[in-house]
């Protein structure tokens, strides 16, 4: 099984240690990733879209077609690129016109858009192509006494009709805690499960806004569910929430710190990566989740 790996911008220039928690885990469960050689930024949806739709879904079909003459699907572990992406891909797909224009576009770098891969997020390409039976098999420790808490990412559930991997009800979301649950962890409950975690738009428009909305949400975890970790499918929610607890509680928004990590990060450390490899950059202090997993040794 081969797919085609969308870094993006995000993971690639702000958390490696996120890209070579993927790097590690895909293969180690069968899966190769190609590179996309010459992929660019998606575009994300707070530059073009409001300028110039055909050169936005332009940029974003060039990279769709550098997977699509490799007859390859793509993954990514970003929520804004799967968004985008995906949105594209849509749009594409029911506008022919547009369409059209962007093949127009494409004609000039000797490139043509078909239409033909799908786009998937890490973890939703994992629970429908590999299976939960086959990661437990493959597992080297457990999640078993860690509690968890979610946060899936506004990008993995809306607009769910794009997606191949998307939820039955986006407003009850399963599938992360499903995986999590896979790796042996508790997932608990709390009523802004499916809020914004204030990242992107909001964050460039308005730090002070997006920091009071993830304030919210963070206090919802703490007092609702009290876990040990929080695990976001996205990697735009896994920087908002790992960087901005350090500035929330210096003015005292929040007088807590919760970890934070990517599923692909936890499921490296399970299939038995180096933590150093796979969460070296981490902003909030992981190290007592890795030793209650590496504590508890093999499955």
């Amino acid at each position: 099984m081969k797919v085609g790996f969308f870094i993006g911008c995000n993971t690639a220039f702000n958390r490696p240690d996120l890209e070579q928690a993927v790097r590690l885990s895909y293969p180690l469960l069968g899966v190769e990733l190609d590179d996309l050689e010459g992929q660019s930024c998606c575009p994300s949806w707070g530059t073009m879209p409001s300028v110039d739709m055909a050169g936005w879904s332009a940029v974003s079909a060039r990279n769709l077609s550098l997977a699509e003459e490799k007859e390859l699907d793509i993954v990514t572990v970003c929520g804004s690129c799967y968004g985008s992406l995906g949105e594209v891909r849509h749009k594409l797909q029911n506008d022919p016109f547009l369409k059209e224009k962007v093949n127009g576009i494409l004609k000039g770098l000797g490139r043509n858009y078909r239409g033909t891969a799908d786009v998937y997020q890490s973890v939703g390409y994992l629970y429908q192509n590999i299976g939960v039976e086959k990661i437990k098999q493959s597992l080297k420790y457990s999640l078993e006494g860690l509690k968890i808490a979610l946060q899936p990412g506004c990008h993995s559930l809306w607009p769910s009709a794009i997606y191949p991997d998307r939820e039955e009800d986006s407003f009850h979301p399963h599938i992360l805690g499903d995986m999590c649950r896979t790796l042996g962890a508790e997932v608990v409950d709390y009523s802004r499960l499916t809020d914004c975690c204030g990242m992107g738009g909001m964050r460039s428009a308005d730090m002070e806004k997006a920091f009071n909305l993830l304030a919210v949400k963070l206090k919802s975890i703490k007092e609702e569910a009290d876990p040990d970790l929080i695990v976001t499918g996205c990697s735009s929610c896994l920087i908002q929430i790992d960087t901005a607890q350090v500035p929330l509680n210096k003015d005292r928004r929040i007088t807590f710190t919760i970890p934070v990590l990517h599923y692909m990060q936890l499921l490296a450390l399970c299939l038995g990566a180096e933590p150093e490899k796979v969460t070296g950059l981490a902003k909030s202090n992981v190290s007592a989740v890795i030793n209650k997993i590496r504590g508890d040794g093999n499955v």
